[in-house]
């Protein structure tokens, strides 16, 4: 679904900092080899990201979905000097391409990819999170809420991304359709959780900044 019109989306691209050259040839290669193109986050979502974690410069990040790597290379651009980024993605399918554009960007002695189910991955990892992105499975997104929020430092950011599940939030829900039902749950949850304060951006397919208090 287009939320606006495909030549407004183009405006808005061109009117926004040119997509990185790295991260051009990594669009090219996901379109041509990986299933589902459309899980990228793209030049403009990835403008997005990059902008808000310069502004955040966070120390520590976590990103659960890695799919080719696009948004994870965008978010490290505003890394702290000495900071990481721990990444995680169950497909194996999808290392090889990760591995190669990791490799190849500023931040491959910064960026730590984990393979495996997040649910056990996130709790092992000691570390206080200053922004966080949430872009894997969507019937989880609750459960890696709760994960998270008390690994957050105070102040810090959760990012979640296709909030919005193309419009399907606003449609009369089939029953077997578990991811539309969670995520209007947990949409519902981040908005009324005392914990934090959310604003959704009706950025591609729905995109939420959630402040930890």
């Amino acid at each position: 679904m287009h939320f606006i019109s495909e030549n407004l989306e183009n405006y808005v691209a061109n009117h926004s900092q040119n997509e990185p050259q790295l991260l051009k040839e990594l669009d090219i290669e996901t379109h041509q080899k990986i299933m589902q193109p459309r899980m990228l986050s793209g030049h403009f979502q990835g403008r997005v990201l990059s902008m808000l974690s310069k502004i955040i410069h966070p120390k520590h990040i976590l990103e659960i979905g890695t799919y080719t790597g696009y948004a994870a290379l965008c978010l490290a651009e505003g890394l702290q000097k000495e900071g990481t980024l721990d990444t995680i993605d169950i497909n194996e399918e999808l290392v090889e391409i990760q591995e190669k554009y990791f490799g190849l960007s500023d931040f491959k002695n910064q960026i730590i990819s984990h393979l495996g189910d997040a649910m056990e991955i996130i709790p092992a990892l000691n570390k206080k999170f200053d922004l966080v992105f949430i872009d894997a499975d969507k019937e989880n997104y609750i459960n890696y809420y709760h994960m998270i929020v008390p690994m957050m430092n105070i102040g810090g950011i959760i990012l979640s991304d296709n909030v919005l599940w193309s419009g399907k939030v606003l449609e009369e829900l089939n029953p077997k359709d578990t991811s539309t039902k969670v995520l209007i749950e947990y949409n519902k949850l981040i908005n009324e959780d005392p914990r934090v304060e959310t604003v959704l951006l009706p950025i591609r397919d729905g995109l939420t900044v959630t402040r930890v208090l």
